[in-house]
């Protein structure tokens, strides 16, 4: 693989992990309450 390959490849896992993670600390973060019925606006 060329050197530009494996840089684009290397933004590209980077951005992919770090998104999982800003996800993950995200659902670990939340403090509401969780609601009792679902919301349908039928």
């Amino acid at each position: 693989m060329t050197a530009g390959a494996i840089v684009m490849m290397t933004i590209a896992m980077a951005v992919l992990w770090g998104g999982l993670v800003a996800a993950i600390l995200n659902v670990v973060r939340f403090k509401g309450t969780e609601p009792t019925e679902p919301a349908r606006d039928l």
